[in-house]
């Protein structure tokens, strides 16, 4: 253990990364720096910098990456229009590889010799971030104290605390939920959740209304796309991160984005989670809508092929992977004409669009009018058409196969 002097730890100032923190002086007798990352989670971040100092730390990285998080991963990932499980928006897994991302070139400006996660040894997080970190320099350290410690129970962690002079902060009563939160989404995991036939408390959720208490007329809203990307939102031009802020708050506010799933982790065991993704929820729909318009069938029907494959990529760890980053330049390449305008009217937890327009649309009013088409699309074509198409089906029919 003595050849570790320095290690980077990602660190949000919670009880569990503090207690690493401290564990990592002591175990490995080494200089800790900390990373908090804001990727839009919702609580300040500054707090970590007095409770790090206070441990000791004197190298502090507290970084805002919302814009970056928004624009170079969750952006490229909603063009491939990516769902795990038919689900899941993976929130909590398109931010994992720019932490890793992040806690790599910020070991090689220090010159660490490792770098450290709280993420636990049954979760993905675990994969998601060593994964990312291998692939960006194959050589570092990875240190995982919850695979090393027994300190495996909030009674444990508490009294670790305690014994090293650990401030832990008491906000009232504690969540039962073990919860994670970017600009995405928010995910609930634990607690009652744990018996998958067990409804989830209403008060848990924080970033939605209940569809049932959602205001009684619906609102319209309108999303302008350049390149596959949300850009405007009713006309106004607005950054990435401002985007999906603002989508959370339309989307929140009309209970839009609740999710309650059992899934499949790549570790091997399912999980109940649920989850608020109320933007991204909004996003998806609307890029659906623009791309029916502005893509052609086939390719529109090749990216919905290899989604699946996309996302569970993402899902278990391998942005960074040659395959995931194949995949995202056919993706990028299919959304140079995806541009225009969608309409949507969110009422009580559903997102409906109602209008699409676009200067690159191949949608072709006057072919497919059932008004005369002025002899734009010959009908009698459709016999051909048809028959060659039916000539292998009437030819196994012929010797009997069918049936």
């Amino acid at each position: 253990m003595s050849d570790v002097r320095k290690v980077v730890l990602a660190y949000s100032g919670g009880l569990d990364t503090s207690v690493i923190l401290k564990w990592l002086q002591e175990t490995y007798g080494c200089e800790v720096i900390t990373f908090t990352a804001d990727i839009g989670q919702g609580e300040e971040v500054e707090p970590a910098r007095e409770k790090a100092r206070k441990l000791g730390v004197e190298k502090i990285y507290i970084e805002d990456l919302r814009e970056t998080f928004v624009r170079d991963f969750v952006f490229p990932m909603f063009r491939a229009n990516a769902v795990y499980e038919g689900e899941y928006l993976l929130g909590t897994s398109i931010a994992r590889p720019l932490i890793a991302k992040r806690l790599v070139e910020i070991a090689d400006e220090v010159g660490a010799d490792a770098i450290a996660h709280g993420a636990t040894g049954k979760g993905n997080d675990q994969v998601r971030f060593e994964l990312g970190a291998y692939a960006l320099k194959p050589g570092i350290k990875v240190i995982a104290p919850w695979r090393e410690w027994d300190l495996n129970s909030r009674e444990r962690l508490l009294a670790y605390a305690e014994q090293h002079g650990i401030p832990v902060e008491r906000h009232g009563k504690k969540s039962p939920y073990s919860m994670d939160a970017n600009l995405l989404h928010i995910s609930y995991e634990g607690g009652i959740l744990e018996d998958p036939w067990a409804e989830p408390e209403e008060s848990m959720w924080r970033w939605t209304v209940s569809p049932e208490k959602a205001q009684d007329q619906p609102v319209y809203i309108e999303l302008g796309f350049a390149k596959g990307d949300v850009v405007s939102i009713d006309g106004v031009p607005m950054s990435p991160a401002a985007v999906l802020a603002r989508l959370n708050e339309i989307g929140g506010a009309n209970g839009i984005g609740r999710l309650d799933i059992v899934e499949n982790r790549f570790v091997g065991m399912k999980s109940r989670g649920c989850y608020e993704t109320p933007g991204g929820t909004i996003m998806l729909k609307a890029h659906r809508a623009i791309e029916s318009l502005a893509l052609d069938r086939e390719a529109a029907h090749l990216k919905d092929e290899i989604m699946p494959r996309y996302a569970t990529l993402i899902y278990n760890g391998y942005w960074w992977s040659p395959e995931r980053r194949m995949l995202q330049s056919l993706i990028d390449d299919s959304q140079a004409h995806v541009n225009g305008v969608v309409r949507l009217k969110l009422y009580k937890g559903n997102v409906t669009v109602v209008g699409r327009k676009s200067e690159d649309s191949l949608f072709d009013a006057n072919i497919a009018t059932f008004e005369d088409d002025a002899g734009a699309y010959d009908q009698k074509d459709a016999a051909g058409f048809i028959k060659l198409n039916a000539l292998r089906l009437r030819i196994e029919a012929a010797r009997g196969r069918i049936l």
